[in-house]
């Protein structure tokens, strides 16, 4: 079995697997790629001289100082919040794709008003700003995964979702290196430090034109009755005819879950709401929002808002060696997410990426936190080179992002796409989102009080969190790799966790193979396909 190796839910036909499905996914990801790069960006370009200079920094005390880097930052998770809220409306009356192209539009708006700011007129405009991107940010974040899921064929739904993730890492990479290479090649000035806050609206622009390219989502539009237009964007994007046996039972699926979905929970804008008196329901939206709380939970939001602040009490000292180093960062995290969404995702699954990252990642804080309090980095002592266990601190570093990119990264957002159903999606991954906003938040918020007040003891505390996460996964999020999402309902039902994506798998063979045999004689055409439900793409 090759790397592109896949295992199927059932027969697939080649052509599922096509340009289409992957270039649709691909321009909905210049989201995240506009989202990565603005959670990099900003702290290097609060480290930039020409920024601290032009605000007048130096005249602030250290707690007032962390106050104002700490707002310029959380406002913007504050305004994803909303957003990512706000998108379940949008998403319900306009569909994804019209949805999307309004968030983007808001993040436009508030990127050009950070370029307005200046010594004169203050913060204000690039804090107002910010506020704006976050809500784009956030509707984004809802839109983006929901969108990719349900158009992914089953087998590779995590590759397809984790492109938007792989997008995340490279607009972060840019957002990691730009102030470095700013700082080495322009002298400081006013241009400096606004052609940062310039470059987002690149990702946001490209993503706007696309999206005029792009689909509709056909299970939204099943949904709202509007089926000759869904089966038109299916057959485009499937690249099957509408009468092929892989397409009718698609639909046949999609049909059972909207008219399951009536049933159970019923048309309109708030049934969904009430759907969470279920606890099966309920259950699903805790699951989905608390993987974020371990997401944050990991110190991942507190290294990529404050890097230099994070190397700096490592024992790193200089802004340009403090940029380097942040950027060397940004290139590991995207070099793994690379081999994550190539292979490891859709062939060791989602739950156990989730506790091995966790399980290393930990060990790592651990020995980072140790390090600072037995060589009392913060003492105050400057020194030129790091010494043999600052090296080794800065190594474990590294590694823990090797452990934490390729698991609790983009495996939550993920999960989160495809574990809802079709009425209670986009209201389950407004409260995921939401709640991946809140703890960024919370953590974007207090991460400058907690290096001032804590120490090293900020890494045992992340260390900590991601210990607690791993039973957490073990007994009670479920398997969702291969699963088509009308079976997510029978898979939350099954016990024990651990084996549950196993029994439904067999249960889906079992009725595809029924589901045949039922057909033959129908005269539709089908491909021919391997008993063996595996294939190389």
């Amino acid at each position: 079995m090759g790397i592109l190796t896949v295992v199927e839910d059932r027969p697939t036909p080649k052509a599922v697997y096509n340009w289409r499905v992957y270039t649709c996914a691909a321009v909905a990801s210049f989201a995240s790629c506009m989202i990565g790069y603005d959670s990099a960006f900003i702290g290097t370009t609060l480290a930039l001289p020409s920024f601290t200079n032009e605000f007048e920094f130096a005249k602030y005390t250290a707690d007032h100082l962390a106050l104002v880097k700490a707002n310029i930052v959380s406002v913007y998770q504050a305004g994803a919040f909303f957003g990512s809220l706000f998108a379940y409306a949008s998403s319900y009356y306009l569909g994804r794709r019209k949805s999307l192209m309004i968030w983007i539009t808001i993040f436009i708006v508030g990127g050009g008003m950070m370029l307005g700011a200046n010594r004169a007129r203050g913060l204000g405009l690039i804090i107002g700003g910010r506020v704006l991107a976050g809500l784009g940010v956030g509707g984004a974040s809802n839109m983006v995964p929901i969108y990719i899921s349900e158009l992914a064929p089953p087998a590779v739904r995590g590759r397809l979702v984790g492109i938007y993730e792989m997008g995340w890492q490279i607009g972060g990479l840019v957002g990691f290196w730009i102030n470095y290479g700013l700082q080495e090649t322009m002298a400081p000035s006013h241009k400096q430090w606004i052609i940062p806050f310039a470059v987002q609206l690149i990702p946001a622009g490209l993503l706007l034109i696309g999206a005029i390219w792009l689909k509709e989502s056909p299970r939204w539009l099943f949904t709202k009755g509007r089926r000759e237009e869904a089966f038109r964007n299916l057959c485009w994007i499937r690249n099957l005819p509408v009468d092929d046996l892989y397409l009718v039972e698609e639909v046949v699926a999609i049909d059972a879950q909207i008219e399951n979905d009536r049933i159970t929970i019923g048309p309109g804008f708030w049934r969904p709401f009430t759907a969470l008196f279920d606890r099966k329901v309920m259950w699903r939206f805790f699951l989905g929002s608390t993987l974020f709380l371990w997401q944050n939970g990991s110190g991942i939001n507190a290294i990529n808002y404050y890097s230099p602040t994070v190397f700096k009490s490592i024992g790193i000292s200089g802004a340009n060696t403090g940029f380097l180093t942040t950027g060397i960062f940004g290139v590991v995290k995207t070099v793994v997410t690379f081999v994550w969404l190539l292979y490891l995702i859709d062939h060791l699954g989602r739950r156990k990426l989730l506790m091995f990252g966790a399980a290393g990642g930990s060990f790592c804080m651990w020995f980072i936190g140790a390090y600072i309090k037995l060589s009392n980095v913060g003492s105050g002592k400057k020194s030129e080179k790091l010494s043999s266990g600052g090296i080794a601190a800065v190594f474990f570093f590294y590694l823990w992002t090797v452990f934490y990119t390729p698991s609790w990264n983009g495996t939550p957002w993920v999960i989160n796409s495809e574990m809802f159903s079709q009425n209670t999606r986009s209201l389950g991954q407004a409260s995921a989102a939401a709640s991946n906003w809140f703890w960024n938040f919370i953590i974007s918020r207090f991460t400058p009080q907690m290096f001032l007040k804590m120490g090293y003891g900020v890494y045992f505390f992340f260390a900590s969190l991601m210990v607690l996460s791993i039973p957490f996964v073990y007994f009670l999020v479920p398997e969702t790799k291969g699963l088509p999402l009308e079976a997510m309902d029978r898979l939350f039902e099954v016990k024990p966790v651990p084996r549950a994506n196993g029994i439904v798998m067999q249960e889906l063979r079992e009725q595809e193979e029924e589901f045949r045999h039922d057909t033959e004689g129908a005269e539709l055409p089908v491909e021919k396909s391997n008993p063996v439900r595996t294939k190389s793409l």
